[in-house]
């Protein structure tokens, strides 16, 4: 409502005009007073509550500016406005939030670029590809040059299982802006998906590009250390050249990709792994123990002067010319011997044990990503795999938040000592005394592979790059079977196979564990 006020226009306007010269200069104290001082005369005043919104948004009070912007769209709904609260909601990962204002104003201005792309971003991460390709495809009929729409759209394609026409936007991309790093890291992973590794490790090493830190902003650049990067040179073995390699990305990255350094230390006298400190037990255990020029480094950096070479843990596979056909797939993690005894002795104090022994995990971490929320189930949804199958469930589920425990309808079924787990290195000697390992695509389903156990993986539909496309093994892991949705976010009829498979091998008259045939 207009307030009454004695102040003439023209007065106000002078504000406004001082109001805007100091926020310009960056004198935001002087600009806000101003700005307050009309709002005090003339709430309506849409340009004074645009630029207070734009005031709070410099002085990073992201909620006070989303308030700001909404009251300015109240009075006055321009599009600037519009485009202005949806960078404000993406600052925020209000997201929801961002498909309604980018819809509202959109209804205003059908043909805006701006909010084409707000919109098309708000859904790629609340995970409605579909919807998004829909928004990314009109945008590029209104820009076609427009290269980071072409990006998105290509994430998008690979999202609903379409690795040709991602490849092609990508491309696409590429060709309108070279320094796009973000569609190379986003073609890397296409051609992994479609085997073609040689072609795609290069691609791969602008994998930054597409990361967020825990702040939920750009990581665009590897570590930048004054060591040569070691990108599979011929090096000096007898005079004792040294690598250093970075850790990156989650725990099932290193888990899957660990048993290169062994391989380094064909081309190095000493390799050192900057080691997550949740993994080291595990690694020392597995790797150090057999190979003592091997050594598991804290989670920091180490002196310089020590080391001659780096590289980075996911850049091993391309320094060793990775292909299909030579993938290093042994066993190369085992538990230790004594702590898994432990903990089968107390699997082995509990009632029927002719059941076989199951180990499963419903969920990843990370939530609140769409990736995390494509891959992982509650533990409720697996109540009719539990009820069915006729085998002990050992709970191997760590939970970043409550959600992810186990239900009050899945207790009756499962042994949870996962309160008692202080790292990988004791997953690892529960996972000894399985049978079988059950996974959504998380770490645990590496750790269990990399043991040379049984790993039925439970994947997502257009699942992760390492896992491949229209195949139900992996050449990374020889014990691993996939259980791949055949629609985006079915995972009934997943369970429903498991089941059917479970019952198959583990049925009445096939209960009893294989070890005890």
């Amino acid at each position: 409502m207009q307030s009454q006020s004695t102040v003439s226009p023209q007065v106000i306007s002078l504000w406004f005009d001082e109001a805007e010269e100091a926020r310009h200069a960056g004198r935001l104290d002087t600009a806000q007073a101003l700005l307050d001082r009309i709002i005090v005369h003339d709430s309506a005043h849409a340009a004074a509550l645009y630029s207070r919104g734009l005031v709070a948004l410099a002085s990073r009070q992201l909620p006070l500016a989303q308030r700001w912007m909404e009251r300015a769209i109240e009075v006055q709904p321009q599009p600037p406005f519009f485009d202005m609260l949806c960078l404000i909601q993406v600052k925020l990962r209000a997201f929801a939030s961002l498909v309604q204002t980018a819809r509202a104003g959109l209804a205003h201005e059908p043909d805006s670029v701006a909010l084409h792309y707000f919109l098309g971003v708000a859904l790629q991460l609340q995970g409605q590809a579909d919807e998004a390709a829909v928004v990314y495809r009109k945008l590029i009929e209104l820009k076609p040059d427009y290269a980071q729409a072409h990006a998105n759209l290509g994430v998008v394609a690979k999202d609903l299982g379409s690795l040709g026409e991602a490849e092609r936007h990508l491309r696409q991309a590429m060709a309108l802006d070279s320094s796009n790093r973000g569609a190379h890291a986003s073609l890397s992973q296409i051609l992994l998906a479609a085997g073609r590794y040689e072609e795609a490790w290069p691609y791969f090493e602008d994998r930054w590009a597409n990361f967020v830190n825990a702040d939920g902003q750009p990581a665009s650049q590897p570590p930048q250390l004054p060591l040569p990067h070691w990108k599979g040179e011929s090096t000096d073995v007898a005079g004792g050249a040294r690598l250093l390699v970075l850790p990156e990305q989650g725990h099932g990255d290193s888990l899957q990709f660990v048993r290169y350094l062994p391989m380094a230390l064909e081309r190095f006298a000493k390799v050192g792994y900057i080691c997550p400190p949740s993994l080291r037990r595990l690694y020392e255990e597995s790797l150090c123990s057999r190979w003592p020029r091997l050594v598991m480094l804290d989670d920091a950096m180490p002196d310089l002067k020590e080391w001659d070479w780096q590289c980075s843990l996911m850049s091993l596979p391309m320094a060793f010319g990775t292909r299909l056909d030579n993938i290093p797939a042994a066993t190369y993690l085992h538990a230790d011997p004594q702590r898994a005894a432990a903990w089968g002795a107390r699997l082995g104090a509990l009632p029927q044990q002719a059941l076989a022994r199951v180990g499963v995990v419903w969920a990843g971490g990370h939530s609140g990503m769409a990736e995390d929320r494509a891959r992982s189930l509650t533990a409720a949804q697996l109540v009719p795999l539990f009820s069915s199958s006729p085998v002990r469930w050992v709970s191997l589920q760590k939970a970043d938040d409550l959600s992810k425990r186990p239900s009050t309808a899945t207790k009756p079924y499962l042994i949870d000592w996962m309160d008692e787990v202080a790292d990988f290195a004791d997953t690892a000697a529960i996972v000894e005394n399985l049978d079988l390992v059950i996974s959504v695509d998380t770490s645990v389903a590496h750790l269990a592979a990399a043991m040379g156990k049984p790993v039925w993986l439970l994947n997502r539909f257009a699942g992760c790059w390492r896992w491949l496309r229209d195949r139900d093994d992996s050449p990374w892991y020889p014990g691993v079977r996939l259980f791949t949705q055949s629609q985006r976010g079915n995972w009934a009829e997943v369970i429903e196979r498991v089941a059917a498979e479970l019952s198959q091998r583990y049925g009445p008259e096939k209960m009893y564990r294989s070890f005890m045939r």
